[in-house]
């Protein structure tokens, strides 16, 4: 969908010119000359026969043949503007700076619509409305500052919202970011952030290409077009870095199940990420920093040297790395006591190794060569150096960008000196190099990255399920939850494992019933949402007289339609869910169970399909995975086969597309086995 004419066009209009370069119409013109646009440029100004010395058209029809068109104009001049160059003038390509569209008015929304078509009809792109523009290698086509370092390995950025891509400019820039295309998507009338990652996917070059991208997300209109082309890219070597913004819900909303209450469209999103291999960020200078990361070589291992000359930063950096899963490991031994010769007395090698604040040049390249030479237990460094203003640091920076030349490992550097050593910093960004002002962002984003999975699997193997069975269910079944004999059917046959049971609605056979099954037994009631909350469930009943008088007291509670009743097992009580999320798909979820999912909320989401390898990364990235790894000598829960329940629930909605929320909770889990104790599921045809 995106034209060649957009990313290299060799002619561009802007129409609305101006020679007021306070007017967007002024200023992307500006931008466009000040940045040595090499191919042609018109202007169309009804009231100018030039501006800024570029000859000006009374009227789009007076144009040449025009391959890019810029529109600085009210609203309810573009459609007719557009039809005429779309139509008369060749133009492939549109960006459209102009507000007044869907953003604001049913009026608007017609007019952009009516744009739509007429560059639909004739084969051409469209960036906008409502957009700062586009910035590349080739023309700054934008009517904004700053105008980045333009560098074809530097960084392609897309973002929703113009002002937002502007700010992290703002951020990116002094750090010494390079970018090598912009493109602010506006309204995203036809060409959102989903589809700019399309072409950038389809036209990847492992030679040429950028591979860092970054997105400011406002809505994900196509999840899966996002996913796909993300997890491609990552798998080509690219790394990308995303904000979505509006991650909280303005409002509670009822959900009738624990899955309901928990897997919000924020949840998604993030399960969204978490499957492409996206990194996601919270604020602007977070996805800097994180950028910024990116341009160095990717970290191997976890293990990171911090290399200092002011022990207050070493102590913070040490901190953010180690309360976020990386190690600092103690460095010792010969060569560590070895390198203590070389710098001056005082000085510590343990890790952090602090050279003191008169440390040297010299003393930092002993220091670097050691770590990338001696200590097979480190695995990058972080050096800290800025200056207390008494002399210059030329000479370090220097040699640390030598370093970074030679070193295999990687090296990320903490400049915190912006003011004292403002003139060493830049000509350390001149020499191409990027730096981070601040440890602690430096040291939560290098965890945030090295702990954000990879992609998943483009080929998942998944559990066989009877699905002539599953949609026999379903197709006999209306709207709303399914009867418990429903239930157990679809459980069964998704093979997964549950606790003999029996509904009943008389004393006399849940009598006959519990000892079938064998004493203890809990007896539930059927029919109310939060059994608990009503005294509807209760446990260990151990002969008839006490099954023959719960059920008296339980039949009698409001909804009550029935009486579940199940042998009494013991285990760790667990959690598997599953939700229909508009877009999204269904997100499986799962953790502790019980009320602890009530209390902890700790749970993991994945999008189905799901495999046991994604399962398990799941289980294995829950806060209380301790409990299910059996912690204090409790027997611990087999984790392969709760894995493969979850990859079997994932199965399940991905044939019944019907099933808009389910539970099992609790789910018993032993070394042995995981029995699905109870379950709940909504289906919404």
């Amino acid at each position: 969908m995106i034209t060649n004419e957009l990313i290299n066009p060799k002619s561009i209009v802007v129409v609305g010119g101006s020679d007021d370069i306070q007017k967007p119409g002024g200023k992307v013109l500006k931008n466009l000359l000040d940045n040595k646009f090499k191919g042609q440029i018109y202007v169309v100004n009804p009231k100018a026969d030039e501006v800024q010395g570029v000859k000006s058209y009374r009227d789009v029809a007076d144009l040449p043949q025009v391959d890019l068109a810029i529109l600085a104009i009210a609203a309810k001049f573009c459609p007719q503007t557009v039809d005429v160059l779309a139509k008369q003038k060749n133009t492939k390509a549109f960006i459209i700076l102009s507000a007044g569209f869907h953003e604001e008015s049913e009026e608007g929304a017609k007019l952009e619509q009516q744009i739509v078509d007429t560059i639909n009809s004739t084969g051409g792109c469209l960036i906008g409305p409502n957009c700062i523009g586009v910035m590349n290698t080739n023309y700054a086509g934008v009517f904004t500052t700053p105008i980045p370092k333009f560098d074809p390995k530097g960084v392609d950025f897309i973002s929703g919202s113009g002002a937002t891509a502007v700010f992290i400019m703002e951020s990116s820039i002094p750090r010494g970011l390079t970018f090598n295309s912009v493109y602010s998507v506006g309204n995203s009338a036809q060409i959102g952030v989903e589809e700019v990652l399309e072409y950038m996917d389809n036209t990847f070059d492992p030679n040429t290409s950028s591979r860092v991208k970054l997105l400011y997300i406002e809505s994900v209109n196509k999840p899966q077009k996002l996913l796909k082309h993300a997890q491609s890219l990552i798998r080509k070597g690219c790394r990308i870095a995303a904000i979505k913004a509006g991650s909280s819900s303005a409002g509670s909303r009822a959900a009738s199940s624990h899955t309901g209450a928990l897997a919000s469209s924020d949840v998604a999103v993030d399960a969204l990420f978490r499957k492409a291999g996206i990194v996601r960020c919270y604020g602007r200078d977070e996805l800097a920093t994180v950028a910024s990361i990116f341009m160095h070589p990717e970290l191997q291992g976890k293990n990171i040297a911090v290399i200092t000359h002011a022990g207050g930063p070493a102590v913070m950096l040490t901190d953010a790395l180690s309360n976020n899963g990386m190690e600092v490991p103690p460095i010792e031994g010969p060569k560590a006591q070895e390198l203590l010769t070389k710098l001056f007395p005082g000085s510590s090698v343990a890790n952090p190794i602090d050279f003191l604040a008169t440390g040297t040049a010299e003393q930092l390249g002993h220091i670097i060569d050691a770590c990338e030479n001696d200590f097979d237990n480190i695995d990058a460094m972080v050096v800290i150096f800025g200056s207390p203003g008494l002399f210059p640091v030329y000479d370090v920076y220097d040699l640390l960008d030598q370093k970074m030349k030679e070193c295999r490992k990687p090296i990320f550097p903490v400049l915190p000196s912006v003011m004292n050593v403002k003139d060493e910093i830049e000509h350390f960004i001149s020499k191409g190099r990027i730096f981070f002002p601040d440890e602690v962002a430096l040291g939560t984003s290098l965890a945030k990255i090295y702990h954000t999975p990879k992609p998943a699997s483009e080929k998942l193997t998944l559990p066989e399920v009877d699905e002539k069975t599953i949609r026999k269910v379903i197709d006999s079944n209306e709207n709303g939850y399914l009867a418990p004999k429903a239930v157990q059917q679809l459980l069964d046959a998704a093979g997964i494992p549950r606790a003999g049971e029996a509904v009943v609605t008389t004393a006399d056979e849940a009598v006959t019933q519990a000892e079938k099954l064998g004493y203890p037994v809990v007896m539930k009631v059927v029919g109310p949402v939060h059994k608990s909350d009503v005294g509807g469930v209760v446990l260990n009943v151990k002969n008839s007289e006490s099954v023959r008088k719960e059920f008296e007291r339980m039949i009698q509670i409001k909804d009550t339609k029935a009486i579940l009743i199940q042998p009494l097992l013991s285990g760790v009580e667990l959690f598997v869910g599953a939700k229909r999320e508009e877009k999204f798909g269904h997100m499986v979820l799962c953790g502790l169970g019980g009320i602890f999912i009530e209390v902890l909320k700790d749970v993991k989401a994945a999008l189905a399909p799901i495999d046991t390898n994604e399962a398990l990364g799941m289980i294995r990235g829950l806060k209380s995975y301790g409990i299910i790894k059996g912690a204090r000598g409790q027997e611990p829960v087999n984790e392969q086969i709760f894995a493969e329940i979850v990859s079997r629930i994932s199965a399940l909605v991905t044939i019944v597309p019907e099933i808009f929320e389910m539970d099992l909770n609790p789910l018993l889990g032993s070394k042995d086995k995981v029995v699905a104790v109870d379950a709940r599921i909504r289906i919404e045809k």
